[in-house]
């Protein structure tokens, strides 16, 4: 039995297979069953090497010292945080608490009561890699309410959710993008259910507003076109009266009470300065402020899907054209809006980081699961998709694929003596075989399984082993020390740390290089810029600073000597010229008048 004939047997099958149009409160039951077992797949790589690699910039060393400093504060210091002492006014601490419980609940483990060092990695990542894996069976759930009946569209769903790189990636971070995901997904989901009988409405305005409360704990200024596209696309499905609307409305308020009331308390305590977390740092600055590396503006985004989205990343367009052909049907309007909808927040904001595309992920696979149904079984869908006799030769694509997978694979295992003269090497891709073997196997595999069989239950079994690779691939890498490559892009911090903590500095400072938030985390101190004479006071006391430099030159400025060494950063004890030679001509007199008496 296949993978996705597994979850079949676990969602019930109907005579046309895995998600017949049978109903009931069984029916859900069944397919939740399906769907848990997504999800844990999808716990499994989020846990999988968790803690195998340090922390990146930017905003895992951030969030990591946010958490610590909650978790060291009496009360969680009344909810508001801080950052090295100082109010911390980048984002709200939803996240951030959840990460403080974790450290204290691993200082209570046996054997750490002792220690006041730094948590691994792992306990700062685990409550947002946990969170992150919910928003694989939500997705699910959307498409039930979308397609009440459809399971394999739901589970369908949900499969390509778990198997797309970025989302598994970035969610293992100490990062709000992932938790954030999830609670859009809650959000849209519970603005779904309210279409439910009439006693039904209050509870989920209710759950809808709740998650409106996580989003403003999270990225607050993201809650407004994360609710206005739902909104938009409840209205667009016509089944809301004014009543239904006005409850909802006063659901929706009451559930946002929590997030409201964090913002209010953080506005009456640090005033003006509150304003930063949604016009300085927040939607200001992605709106109006092209930061460092937007310069491809729009393009960043879309190079991310187009990098993120294999092997699902061909169903795309016939799956908008698919939605497109259901625009009178609530389903298809759904899925137009929030796929376009969420584009069109994404794609013209100024500052453009790699994250910034992680909201589009979620509509990105609710679009293409109703497609990915159909390539099982033609007749479970009640439209046809354009071009189909092309949409039936994607499996051959993804064959092709595989086969270059296994290729590059086999090739990476060849030595390079035994090539002939002048053939290229594939050796360097030999750390990355176990992941060529498993995404080039299933992809391959799966792909001539699709083109072969003709009963829907043979295409299940080739839609299981495509995932199938694609989640062994996932598991492969995470298991790896690749993962993370943004950290081989710039020098490791760990041993620069180490050499801070050996000589006890407290205060240290970094000549003409960017502050690196990992370092302060590793470091256990902040370490800043340095870029101007009159910046070595940020480094220590005047009777000696500490100093970081590359090539072991600092400003004219200053009188420095070498101290250490260590991943390529020299240490250096530097004073000012004036006060080196006010403390020379103190000594000389000093001198002198030893002399004389």
């Amino acid at each position: 039995m296949s993978v996705f004939e597994g979850f079949a047997a676990a969602a019930g099958r109907d005579a046309g297979g895995l998600g017949g149009v049978r109903g009931g409160d069984g029916g859900r039951i069944r397919l939740c069953h399906g769907l848990l077992l997504l999800w844990g797949v999808a716990v499994l790589l989020a846990l999988v090497g968790l803690g195998n690699l340090p922390l990146r910039d930017w905003d895992e060393g951030i969030v990591a010292r946010v958490a610590l400093e909650l978790s060291q504060a009496p009360r969680y210091g009344d909810l508001l945080p801080t950052y090295w002492g100082e109010p911390y006014a980048n984002k709200a601490p939803g996240l951030h608490l959840l990460i403080a419980q974790a450290v204290q609940l691993w200082r209570l483990l046996p054997g750490q009561a002792a220690v006041s060092g730094l948590p691994p990695e792992w306990v700062v990542r685990l409550v947002p890699a946990l969170l992150s894996t919910l928003v694989v069976p939500l997705a699910g759930l959307i498409q039930w309410e979308l397609r009440p009946g459809q399971r394999r569209t739901a589970l369908a769903t949900a499969l390509i959710l778990l198997c797309l790189l970025p989302v598994a990636r970035h969610g293992r971070l100490a990062m709000l993008d992932g938790s954030q995901l999830s609670a859009t997904a809650l959000l849209w989901w519970s603005l779904l259910k309210v279409r439910a009988p009439q006693q039904q409405l209050w509870r989920w305005s209710a759950i809808t507003g709740l998650a409106g409360s996580a989003q403003l704990l999270l990225k607050a200024p993201l809650l407004l076109p994360v609710l206005a596209v739902g909104l938009l696309a409840l209205a667009c499905d016509g089944a809301m009266d004014w009543r239904r609307w006005r409850r909802l409305g006063a659901g929706l308020l009451l559930g946002l009470l929590p997030g409201l009331g964090w913002h209010l308390w953080h506005a009456v305590a640090q005033g003006s300065a509150a304003a930063w977390m949604w016009f300085g740092d927040g939607a200001g600055r992605v709106l109006l402020s092209a930061g460092e590396g937007s310069d491809l503006g729009w393009r960043v985004p879309l190079t991310e899907v187009l990098e993120g989205g294999w092997p699902w990343l061909p169903l795309w367009p016939f799956a908008m054209g698919l939605a497109w052909r259901e625009r009178h049907r609530a389903a298809g309007r759904w899925l137009l809006v929030l796929q376009l909808g969420m584009a069109a927040t994404v794609l013209p904001l100024r500052t453009q980081l790699p994250w910034y595309s992680h909201p589009l992920w979620l509509p990105f696979a609710l679009v293409c699961g109703p497609l990915l149904a159909w390539l099982i079984d033609p007749a479970s869908q009640p439209v046809a998709p354009p071009l189909r006799s092309v949409v039936l030769r994607i499996p051959l694509f993804w064959m092709v694929l595989g086969i270059a997978g296994l290729l590059l694979a086999l090739a990476s295992a060849i030595p390079p003596a035994l090539l002939p003269p002048g053939w290229p090497s594939a050796e360097a891709l030999a750390p990355q075989r176990m992941i060529l073997l498993a995404m080039g196997g299933g992809w391959s595999l799966g792909g001539a399984l699709l083109l072969r069989a003709r009963a829907p239950g043979g295409r299940s079994l080739g839609v299981s082993v495509v995932g199938a690779g694609s989640v062994l691939a996932l598991l492969a890498l995470f298991c790896s020390p690749f993962w993370l490559w943004e950290l081989n892009e710039t020098w490791p911090v760990r041993p620069v740390a180490a050499l801070l903590q050996s000589h006890q500095v407290e205060a240290a400072g970094m000549w003409r290089q960017d502050a690196r938030p990992s370092l302060n985390w590793y470091a256990g101190l902040p370490v800043r810029r340095l870029a101007k004479a009159r910046d070595l006071q940020a480094a220590g006391p005047g009777s000696g600073a500490w100093v970081l430099s590359q090539d072991g030159t600092a400003s004219p400025a200053w009188a420095c000597r070498p101290v250490d060494a260590a991943g390529g950063w020299q240490l250096l004890r530097c004073r000012s010229t004036d006060d080196a030679d006010k403390g020379r001509r103190h000594r000389q007199r000093a001198g002198g008048q030893g002399h004389g008496r």
